[in-house]
Parts: C-alpha cells; sequence; structure tokens
C-alpha cells in the first residue's frame, strides 16, 4: 500500500456530531461554570471565539494557547489568570457533559485499529483550538485512546490553525511525513481538504460533512467507512 499515514479529523469525523448543536451545548456548560465568577454569559461567548480567531490567524510565532490567552486577556483583563484553573477544571469535568450533544460510530475505532493491526500510522489532526485535557476527552467519546495516535493536536503543541495549510506542514515536520505517502480523512471540505495542496491524499468523510463553500465533492474519494475501509484496504 501507497498509505504508510492516516490523519484524521475528530470532530464530525471519528467522532460524529451536528457541530452547531455541540457548540451550542459546549458553551452553556461553560457558561453556568464561570457565572459565579462574574463572566456575563454572551461576552464570554463572544470573548471565545475572538480567541478562537485570533488562533486561527496565527502566524507561527507563539503556540495557539498564547493567542488564544492573550486575546482573552485583552477583553476581560488578568483575572483571566487568576481564573485559569477554574478554567482548567471546568475541562476536566463539568466539559464531559457535551458528550451527550455528540453521535458514536463503533467504526471510528474500528477503522484505527484495523490501521495500526496493518502497521499504518495513525494521527490526530483535529484543528487545535482546544486544550489537550479537552481533545483527550473527546477522543474517548469517539471509543478511542489517546495512545492509539502518534500524534494529537492541541492549542497547547501547535502554533498553525486549519484551514492555514501550515497547520499540515507543521505535522509533516513533527511526523517527519512524505506527503505523498500521507492520507488526511475529514469531514470538513475546506479544512481538511485543502491538506491536498501539501501533496497528501486526502479521503472526504461524508456522514457528517460541512461544505460551507459548496464545493463540487466529486473531486475527492468521499463516503462513509465503509467506502473509507475499501479506499484504505481494497484499492
Amino acid at each position: 500500500m501507497s498509505i504508510k499515514t492516516v490523519l484524521f479529523d475528530l470532530d464530525g469525523t471519528l467522532l460524529p456530531m451536528d457541530q452547531d448543536e455541540f457548540t451550542r451545548g459546549y458553551f452553556s456548560l461553560l457558561a453556568q461554570k464561570m457565572a459565579p465568577r462574574g463572566y456575563d454569559a454572551e461576552k464570554l461567548v463572544d470573548a471565545v471565539w475572538s480567541g478562537t480567531a485570533a488562533m486561527v490567524k496565527n502566524d507561527g510565532s507563539k503556540t495557539n494557547e498564547k493567542a488564544f490567552w492573550q486575546r482573552f486577556s485583552e477583553i476581560f483583563g488578568n483575572k483571566v489568570f487568576d481564573d485559569y484553573p477554574l478554567f482548567e477544571e471546568f475541562y476536566e469535568n463539568e466539559f464531559n457533559g457535551a458528550q451527550k450533544c455528540c453521535g458514536f460510530n463503533p467504526q471510528s475505532a474500528e477503522t484505527v485499529k484495523k490501521l495500526k493491526a496493518a502497521g499504518i500510522r495513525a494521527a490526530l489532526a483535529t484543528n487545535p483550538i482546544f486544550p489537550a485535557i479537552a481533545t483527550e476527552s473527546r477522543i474517548r467519546w469517539a471509543g478511542l485512546d489517546p495512545s492509539d495516535f502518534e500524534l494529537y493536536t492541541t492549542y497547547e503543541n501547535m502554533s498553525h490553525c486549519k484551514p492555514n495549510p501550515a497547520y499540515y506542514s507543521d505535522i509533516i515536520e513533527m511526523l517527519a511525513l512524505k506527503p505523498e505517502e500521507t492520507l488526511m480523512v475529514g469531514n470538513d471540505v475546506s479544512e481538511d481538504m485543502i491538506a491536498e495542496g501539501l501533496g497528501m491524499k486526502v479521503f472526504l468523510l461524508t456522514d457528517c460533512m460541512i461544505n460551507k463553500e459548496n464545493k463540487d465533492i466529486s473531486a475527492y474519494p468521499h463516503g462513509g467507512f465503509e467506502e473509507l475501509n475499501k479506499f484504505l484496504f481494497e484499492e
């Protein structure tokens, strides 16, 4: 097989979800947690989105974590650093309540484990806008373990975000990959299929597809896990 490494997206790929429903549930839980510390719910949500935008625009000069907290503190002031342990506590505990906003597909874990049994490397190329602890929880919601992946991208260990091609370049460098021997599997046409521009193969998982720009998906190998497994193991 010419594919030696598979990169998987997480949200909407290995972990089925409606992105909007998940985001509403997540923000509701965060607002409940931080309300006693004087965080107005609407302002908090706007600030998280603003911090997320700062990560997406990150030019690689700092980690996404630093980009987020720099912007977040510009909005709420230095009190956010005093409250940092509360945010950590949230991701360790209350954040897990957002699992009810997600689906579950046993084929996710089956596919990853089948790859590893075949000697193919697996890494998790999820948009690195969450702390590691939140990413590790979402991996487990999908029926997998963080140890199933050589790398899982988080806001602590990355300095770019999707859809910036530099995000994929960073992974190539970190794992010493040959792009032509690497497959990117994801559900977002704009954020995941862009890896093709770096010489990677791509597969669009259509179960929870996001196609904001209404691109013609016939240009990409696509389908559900059954089609993905045929693509991986029968071609």
